[in-house]
């Protein structure tokens, strides 16, 4: 029912599946959902959701001591008929889609001081992608963004975070019944950004929620995406595609909580990692309730070590407490170039640089073409190049 996969190069992967009334520690986190600080201890780094996160990187946003004395820049591009809002933290719609999981996400919440709030209408299908621009001005900054559709409606949204910036967020999707919404969140942040945000997307009966995350810049970046339902036949796909360099600490933590009946999920994160101290983790949990049944879901996690010195930690995590399901698996693997694949290539006249260059690029090109934006898909090509050059030569 599951598969799981270890070749350690440099790299941690473990998974686990827990049946009936067991837990796995992963989907469960230290302390209840809360808005309240308070209700979360300040962070040791023993504890699970923080055992692989460098604390004295995070900048003070972990145990209070980080001060709002910078800022960002937010551009909001939207066809007609969407409307952008700036609000304050008692509209109802702040919040909606998800309680913070942790202290980061909730000194995020009690931090802001106005939401921006995307909304599209009803019905309406949009043929041209919103785009949001988040730049860092310096500082550290607490942000809170908010997109939702109406009942059947459909749009694509790109966010793109650049700039320098100590960002802690939290960023709600709210789907309505039947509606299709694609995100894609670019973290092209400078070297010494560091970036910690928590997603939460609540997918309506029969809608749809794609997302995919692209990371590259910052000195740290640790994501938290979410899923749960809110009614019957919802479906949920999470791609993920990160480049780790030197140093670089890149975290991406996933959630998808099947607690209705006949959904469905699909995970897919793949990463490459380049040069001493690149360090990226992935933590992707799935929990199926006992109320779940027909639930069909499925996780892989892949990984490609270019050089030495690089390390990868890999969890994936199952917990099922029904047996009415339709499917669920995860796999999780690590390793270096696919020498048959590189002999393939040269076997055929190609160069040895140039053959590793193509295999990189197929590995990313499923996850790249899930976008569906020629100009972004073909952005995001050109930085695999750039990040690639120094290393696959």
């Amino acid at each position: 029912m599951a598969e799981a996969q270890n070749i350690p190069v440099g790299s941690t992967t473990a998974g686990s599946i827990a049946v009936a009334a067991e837990s796995t520690v992963a989907t469960r986190m230290s302390a209840p959902p809360s808005f309240d600080v308070d209700s979360f201890p300040v962070p040791h780094g023993r504890e699970e959701e923080w055992r692989f996160t460098p604390l004295e990187r995070l900048r003070g946003l972990h145990d209070g001591t980080a001060v709002a004395d910078g800022g960002i820049r937010v551009e909001v591009s939207a066809p007609e008929g969407v409307t952008q809002e700036t609000v304050g933290r008692d509209d109802a719609r702040v919040g909606k889609a998800g309680k913070p999981v942790d202290r980061i996400a909730a000194q995020a919440y009690s931090s802001f001081e106005k939401a921006s709030i995307v909304t599209v209408p009803k019905e309406t299908v949009l043929t041209e992608p919103i785009r949001i621009a988040v730049h860092g001005e310096g500082g550290t900054a607490f942000a809170h963004q908010v997109i939702e559709l109406g009942a059947f409606a459909e749009a694509l949204v790109v966010i793109d975070h650049t700039g320098d910036a100590v960002l802690a967020a939290n960023v709600d999707f709210v789907v309505g019944d039947g509606a299709k919404l694609t995100v894609v969140s670019v973290q092209d942040w400078d070297d010494k950004a560091v970036h910690v945000a928590q997603h939460n997307a609540l997918v309506g009966r029969d809608a749809s929620f794609k997302s995919v995350v692209v990371t590259f810049g910052g000195d740290l970046v640790r994501l938290h995406p979410r899923v749960n339902y809110a009614g019957t036949g919802g479906e949920a796909e999470l791609f993920g595609l990160y480049i780790t360099d030197a140093g670089q600490h890149q975290e991406h933590r996933l959630l998808v909580d099947h607690n209705t009946p006949h959904c469905k999920s699909n995970v897919v994160y793949k990463g490459a990692l380049q040069g001493d101290d690149a360090h990226a983790v992935w933590i992707g949990d799935v929990l199926i309730e006992a109320a779940a049944e027909g639930t069909d879901t499925y996780e892989m996690n892949r990984n490609l070590v270019l050089t030495d010195g690089a390390r990868v930690d890999s969890v994936p995590n199952l917990e099922i407490e029904t047996g009415e399901i339709v499917g669920a698996g995860h796999a999780s693997a690590t390793g270096r170039f696919d020498d048959e694949q590189l002999f393939y290539l040269q076997s055929r006249g190609i160069p040895e640089e140039e053959a590793r260059r193509l295999v990189v690029r197929g590995f990313f090109a499923e996850l790249v073409q899930q976008i569906g934006l020629p100009d972004v898909e073909e952005r995001l090509i050109a930085k695999i190049e750039e990040e690639l050059e120094a290393t696959v030569a």
